[in-house]
C-alpha cells in the first residue's frame, strides 16, 4: 500500500496580492482516501511559477507542518510566494522532504512508497483584484520520473487527478506498482524467468500492439509509450490503445497529450471508449490489423460484480486477435492489490476461457497489502 499527500481542503483558484496566507488542509491517506497515515510526517511546501512565462522557478522547500491523523482536519496557513506579481500563476507543492527529488515520484526507486507521495496544486492566479467568492480547486497533479539505462537523465511526466471521488479519475496503487515494474523490466532489473523474458521481448519489440482495459488516468499506457520510445531500435510501429468508460476519457486523453513530446510518432497512446458490457468491440480493435500482442490491466478487480463483463471482454479480445493471427495469442499483464479475498475469483473465471495467470513480482510499498504483478498466457484455442 502507498500513501499520498493530497488536499482535504484544496487551495483556491485565485488569491489576492495582500500577502495573506492561503488556507489549506493537507492529508496523507491511501489511494481511495479511506485509510490515513498513522505516523507523524513532516510536510514541506514550496511554490513553482507556472506562468505567464515558462519558468523553472521553484522556491526552496520550507516545513509547513507535522501531519498527524489526530489533527487531520486542521487548517494550515501557507505564506504566498515572496515577491509574487499581479497576473502570475503559481503551483503549491507539498512533499515529505526538502530536496527537488522529493517533489517528484521516482518510479525507479527500490524503496518506492516508503515516503508519502508528493502533490502539486493546480495553478493559483494571484490578482490585485479581490475575489469575494473563493472557488476551491478540483484537480491535483503529481510529477513522475523514470530512468532508463540508455539515457543519462530521467524522463519526467505529469498526471492530473480530480479531487472528486470519481474512481476513474484518481491514481490507484496498482497503476503505480505496475508502472514501476514495467520500468524495471525495461531496465533489466527484475527476476529473469522465462515468462518475464517473454514479456520483455514482446512488449519492447519494435512492433507491439498494446490494449489497456480500465485505464483511469492513463499512467500505465503513458509509461509504456515512453518506454517504447526509449528503445535503441527503429521507431516503434505498434499501437497503444488505452480504454475506459466515457466519463474517464477527457482526463485520460488530456494526460496522454501532456506527455506528447515524450513519445515516438509511432507509439502515441490513444484513449478509446470500451464498455465491458457491450458485446461489440469491433470499432475499438479495428486498428489492430496484426492482432493484439499485450493486454494490460491495473486495479480492475475492485468490483466483483463486473467480473463476468470483464472476462467476456477478454474472451472477445482473444477471439479477435487469434482470428487475425492464429499463431499468436496475447499476453495479459495484470497489476493487482487485494482488497477482498473474493476478488481472487477472477483467476478461476479466467482459467475457464483459457487464461492462466502466474505471479511474477510484488511491490511492497509503505505497509500492508503489496501490489502484485501477474502475467496471463492463453492455454487453449479461443477460436
Amino acid at each position: 500500500m502507498f500513501y499520498y499527500i493530497s488536499f482535504l481542503r484544496p487551495p483556491p483558484t485565485q488569491a489576492a496580492l495582500s500577502g495573506e496566507p492561503i488556507l489549506i488542509t493537507p492529508q496523507i491517506a491511501n489511494d481511495l482516501r479511506t485509510e490515513y497515515y498513522t505516523d507523524v510526517q513532516d510536510i514541506f511546501y514550496s511554490w513553482s511559477l507556472h506562468s505567464p512565462t515558462p519558468s523553472s522557478v521553484i522556491t526552496k522547500p520550507v516545513k509547513l507542518t507535522s501531519w498527524r491523523a489526530s489533527t487531520m482536519y486542521k487548517e494550515i496557513p501557507v505564506p504566498p510566494p515572496r515577491n509574487v506579481r499581479n497576473g502570475e500563476y503559481w503551483r503549491l507543492i507539498l512533499s515529505s522532504g526538502t530536496s527537488r527529488k522529493d517533489q517528484v515520484l521516482s518510479l525507479n526507486d527500490e524503496n518506492l512508497g516508503r515516503q508519502p507521495f508528493p502533490v502539486l496544486s493546480d495553478p493559483i492566479f494571484f490578482s490585485a483584484r479581490s475575489n469575494k467568492v473563493a472557488v476551491k480547486q478540483e484537480r491535483i497533479q503529481r510529477s513522475y520520473a523514470l530512468t532508463a539505462t540508455n539515457r543519462d537523465h530521467p524522463v519526467i511526466f505529469d498526471i492530473i487527478e480530480q479531487t472528486s471521488f470519481d474512481l476513474d479519475k484518481k491514481i490507484w496503487d496498482s497503476g503505480i506498482g505496475l508502472s514501476s515494474w514495467l520500468i524495471q523490466l525495461h531496465s533489466g532489473m527484475v527476476a529473469n524467468t522465462a515468462l518475464v523474458s517473454k514479456v520483455k521481448d514482446v512488449l519492447f519489440a519494435s512492433k507491439c500492439n498494446v490494449l489497456e482495459l480500465g485505464a483511469g488516468t492513463g499512467i500505465v499506457a503513458i509509461v509504456i509509450g515512453i518506454l517504447q520510445g526509449l528503445l535503441d531500435s527503429p521507431v516503434p510501429s505498434g499501437k497503444i490503445i488505452t480504454t475506459d468508460l466515457p466519463s474517464a476519457l477527457p482526463l485520460l486523453q488530456s494526460n496522454i497529450n501532456s506527455s506528447q513530446s515524450l513519445y515516438q510518432p509511432g507509439n502515441v497512446p490513444k484513449g478509446v471508449v470500451l464498455d465491458w458490457g457491450e458485446p461489440d468491440i469491433s470499432t475499438q480493435v479495428a486498428s489492430f490489423v496484426d492482432g493484439i500482442d499485450v493486454i494490460v490491466m491495473a486495479d480492475v478487480t475492485y468490483n466483483n460484480a463486473s467480473f463476468p463483463a470483464l472476462v467476456g471482454t477478454l474472451s472477445r479480445l482473444l477471439m479477435f486477435s487469434t482470428s487475425v493471427t492464429p499463431a499468436k495469442t496475447p499476453l495479459i499483464i495484470l497489476g493487482y492489490k487485494e482488497r477482498d479475498v473474493a476478488e481472487r475469483a477472477l483467476w478461476e473465471m479466467a482459467e475457464k476461457i483459457g487464461i492462466h495467470f502466474e505471479e511474477v513480482a510484488r511491490i511492497p510499498g509503505a505497509e500492508g497489502t503489496a501490489v502484485e504483478v501477474w502475467v496471463g498466457t492463453v492455454l487453449v484455442n479461443t477460436q
